[in-house]
Parts: C-alpha cells; structure tokens; sequence
C-alpha cells in the first residue's frame, strides 16, 4: 500500500450494477428468473443511470462505558448499512424484479406478499485521479416507498425514480470476512491497490459471477 493512497473524496457516480441472488447466495444467471442473461445488471442505457447513490449506516456511534470515573470501553452496534438510490429511467422491468413485484399476465405488476428478493450491489464512483472505488453489498433488499407526481406548467415537471436499498448479512459463508472470521454486510475495493483484483471483486459481490475474460470465480448458473 506504501505510495498508493487511498482517496476518500468522490467527483462522480461511474455506474451502478445490480443482481439477484438464490437464497445460497449464488447468482441467478437468467433472463426470466434474474435480472439479465449473465445475472448482472449494469445500468447505463439510453437515458439511463444513477444519479444519486447515498450509503448511510456504515458504522454505529460508540456508547462509552464507565469504570472508576472514566471511560474505559466503548461498545458498538452492528452495521446497518442503507442505500438510497436515485435512478434516472430506471428499467421498470428489471426494477420490478429486484422489489419483488410481479406480473398479473395482462400488463400489471403487483407486490408479492411473499419474500423480498436477494439482490446484491455494486455502486462505483471516481476518486480525483480517475481511479474507481466500490462500495458494495452482497445481499438485501430494494424497496420503493412513493411516487411524486406533478404537473407540467411552462416547465415540465419531471420525477426520477427513488429507492432505499437496506443491506443484510451475506448469504454463503466466507462472504466480506473480516480479520476475525466474521462475514460482515459492507465491503469496499479500490482499484488503484495493488492488490485489487476486479474478477474476484465480482466473483464474491455477485455470487460466482465470472467476469468475461477472466479464469477466476465459478460457472454461471452452477
């Protein structure tokens, strides 16, 4: 790491990638069933992307506790990371699948009562030299709380999707392990470390997803 340090400010929001995962925690490398043929999502078509990604709940205040007058420990919560998502055109189809919605056969899409699906995420943003930073989430749920409409008057009053992602603890074991063996619900990579490794990056966010061209991670759909 010496020479290489990590920024800790952002200028942009490169993309944003979605993918539903099987309650193992494998990704769901199919058209109908996930959210693409490969299982990925990567959201920049045509009109298409984020513009708003804010992660909240990365860590807890510490609560102090007091011995012979001072403070002697602090005792922190678990993570609860949160992610609110602004989408500009978002994918209805692709977004119905990651709510848990799900069509009627005549063109009408309806909440299931049945369980959120797994979906794991990818949010990439630019640090000052152009280098990519990660923040990810290997399993939870998207919701979406309201619709805003308005009117067009002389200005036409546009409104842009807006969705919270809550992040839950991995699925498969081994997943964002920390330094004392305990699978955690946020991991970070940066890609001007010199380890970093973008294939296993996707490999262990996306379930086995193997990055084209890469040797690394296990067969889709397996």
């Amino acid at each position: 790491m010496a020479g290489s340090p990590i920024g800790v400010s952002f200028k942009d929001i490169a993309w944003v990638e979605f993918a539903r995962l099987d309650d193992t925690g494998k990704l769901i490398a199919d058209a109908e069933k996930g959210l693409s043929e490969t299982g990925v999502y990567h959201a920049d078509g045509d009109g298409e992307g984020a513009t708003t990604a804010n992660i909240t709940g990365l860590e807890e205040k510490g609560t102090p506790q007091y011995a012979n007058g001072k403070v002697k420990r602090m005792t922190h919560g678990a993570q609860t990371p949160s992610l609110a998502l602004t989408m500009l055109d978002m994918d209805a189809f692709v977004m119905n699948k990651m709510k848990g919605y799900v069509p009627d056969g005549k063109g009408g899409y309806v909440l299931s009562s049945g369980k959120k699906p797994h979906i794991a995420v990818i949010v990439a943003s630019k640090d000052f030299d152009g280098n990519l930073f990660y923040d990810c989430f290997a399993n939870g749920e998207m919701i979406e709380v309201a619709h805003n409409h308005g009117t067009n008057t002389n200005a036409e009053t546009d409104y842009n999707g807006t969705f919270e992602y809550d992040a839950m603890d991995p699925l498969a074991d081994g997943v964002f392990t920390d330094d004392m063996g305990v699978d955690r619900s946020y991991k970070n990579f940066y890609s001007a470390d010199p380890d970093f490794d973008e294939a296993a990056m996707y490999e262990e966010v996306f379930g086995g997803y193997k990055l084209p061209g890469s040797d690394t991670g296990d067969d889709l759909g397996k």
